[in-house]
């Protein structure tokens, strides 16, 4: 089992195996639902969402020519290896990004795990086996099987497919952890989950016309022999993935607008870091395998749009004799450090919400700032910087320095996607670069990092600091899962937070290369392709 997990549904996968060993993967939905308004001969559009795709191993086997399928749909498409993520660098937030178009002050999914003020407990994904057995199995499933996505991604914000099919369009997800849509679907859990668990064995979910959710929403079940047994992660792989695409391609099934979910070359990039190439080799032969469906790579860019994109890189985490691993309870010494699964109580001071490299640390002594809190922790020379709100400012301290900057919205600085801010004090704390001439700022080591930050420090009602560490160093709780010599990703530094985007089959263009303006793009891109 590798070390971390920044994905939900391998870790609940791997929990429903400790307690059973056979699920029925009921039929979930009909098939027929998906079919296009516009014909099956309609140009559709494929988006696969690859777990930690780096630009930098593509341009490596290109070079060594062994990545045929991204040669080809580089050479016939678009390709920019500078896409800025969401902030933090975790999967469910950038998805929720993705797909909502707003960073997480507007879809208010702040992280792997966080915690929330209102029900005073902490929200947990699935970060590692011992969190999430600290925390209690029932209510880590709770949390991402029914609150992700009907309650806590934010029920006034449309996603994509909501709005796609608001415009007469079909859609469907394969294995995405955002999903919601406006189609009715049952996630199914077996009988020896449901009860350990304390969980409905059939619960109703929103989602895309297609909805493909590993075992616990099977479409395919009887109708393709796809690996989505025990040994296979209960189909969440990429081999699944792309099977069930193959199979909606050679049965001219493909809704107009497809998501699909890679998830394999993570957890390949955490066990041995971010230099490792085998999993991106072996993603190449599934993309080839998938465009010779279509016939041929050329016929399949006519018949298809294929969109392909990262959505956070990685950083190499240094081995153990360079004390890469950051203890925050250790850094807060005497103070009551709220212990995983523990309850919330009137004595608790400290909370800890940690997504590897980045990490939410809340507050809950009331004469105590979050200034004296940002003191206790940039003491730590592996800090790279704490930042909190206060009123309409957001607050930054550089870890292991005096360094301060502070910056609010609205002011007379204009950065390259148009937002305006107002920046005091020490500019360089987050490497920009001010042109007080022009009124223009640019961003260097952490790419839109004014909004970026800013929206993680309006996703969630409390109060609370965001740390992050220095590259090669990630934050612990007392049962965080690390990657000594590996990799992690989480924070806002560009090599977690740049991405790669491919796009073969039109000459459309972002408006702005970030993940957040990627809805824009793709509903421009679906409607003026459906009229």
């Amino acid at each position: 089992m590798r070390k971390k997990e920044s994905r939900i549904l391998p870790m609940i996968f791997t929990l429903i195996l400790i307690c059973g060993c056979q699920n029925q993967k009921p039929r979930e939905q009909d098939l027929l639902q998906i079919k296009s308004a516009n014909g099956e001969n309609s140009r559709k559009v494929i988006l696969l969402v690859t777990d930690s795709l780096m630009s930098q191993a593509i341009d490596q086997g290109i070079r060594e020519q062994k990545l045929p399928a991204f040669q080809f749909l580089i050479q016939h498409g678009q390709y920019y290896k500078d896409l800025v993520s969401s902030f933090p660098t975790m999967s469910v937030t950038i998805d929720s990004s993705l797909l909502t178009g707003k960073y997480p002050d507007g879809h208010h999914v702040p992280g792997l795990t966080w915690y929330s003020a209102e029900n005073k407990k902490i929200i947990n994904y699935g970060t590692g086996p011992m969190e999430v057995l600290r925390h209690g199995i029932s209510p880590v499933l709770a949390d991402a099987l029914i609150h992700l996505n009907g309650s806590h991604l934010n029920t006034k914000l449309p996603t994509l497919y909501e709005d796609l099919a608001r415009h007469g369009l079909k859609s469907g997800s394969i294995n995405g952890l955002i999903y919601r849509g406006d189609a009715d679907h049952t996630l199914s859990l077996p009988n020896w989950i449901q009860g350990p668990a304390d969980l409905p064995k059939k619960i109703r979910v929103k989602g895309p016309d297609l909805l493909s959710l590993g075992s616990l929403s099977n479409p395919f079940k009887g109708i393709d022999n796809l690996p989505d047994g025990p040994t296979n992660r209960l189909g969440m792989n990429n081999k699944y993935s792309i099977e069930a695409v193959k199979y909606l391609i050679r049965t001219h099934k493909l809704p107009d607008f497809l998501y699909v979910y890679l998830p394999d070359l993570d957890q390949k990039l955490h066990r041995k870091g971010p230099a490792e190439m085998s999993g991106v080799k072996e993603l190449d032969k599934q993309l080839q395998s998938l465009l010779q469906t279509f016939g041929s790579p050329e016929k399949a860019i006519k018949e298809a749009i294929f969109i392909i994109v990262g959505d956070s890189g990685m950083t190499k985490v240094l081995p153990t004799r360079q004390d890469p691993v950051i203890d925050l309870p250790a850094l807060f010494g005497d103070d009551h450090v709220l212990r995983p699964g523990e309850k919330v109580s009137n004595e608790t001071e400290i909370i800890l919400a940690v997504n590897e490299t980045m990490a939410y640390v809340y507050s809950l002594k009331a004469d105590r700032s979050l200034k004296d809190v940002a003191n206790v922790l940039k003491k730590d020379p592996r800090i790279d910087f704490i930042a909190w709100q206060e009123n309409e400012w957001v607050y930054v301290t550089q870890g292991s320095t005096a360094k301060q900057l502070k910056y609010k919205a609205s002011g007379n600085l204009i950065d390259s996607y148009k937002q305006s801010w107002m920046i005091e004090q020490d500019s360089e704390v987050l490497d920009i670069k001010v042109n007080a001439a022009s009124h223009l700022l640019d961003y260097g080591q952490y790419p839109d990092v004014l909004q970026r930050l800013s929206g993680a420090l309006r996703s969630h009602q409390g109060k609370f600091l965001v740390v992050t560490a220095k590259p090669g160093y990630e934050l612990v709780d007392r049962s965080s899962p690390t990657h000594i010599n590996g990799g992690a990703h989480g924070s806002i530094q560009k090599t977690e937070s740049l991405v790669p985007l491919i796009i073969s089959g039109t000459n459309q263009k972002p408006k702005y290369l970030r993940i957040v303006d990627l809805k824009a793009y793709l509903l421009d891109l679906m409607t003026k392709k459906a009229h």
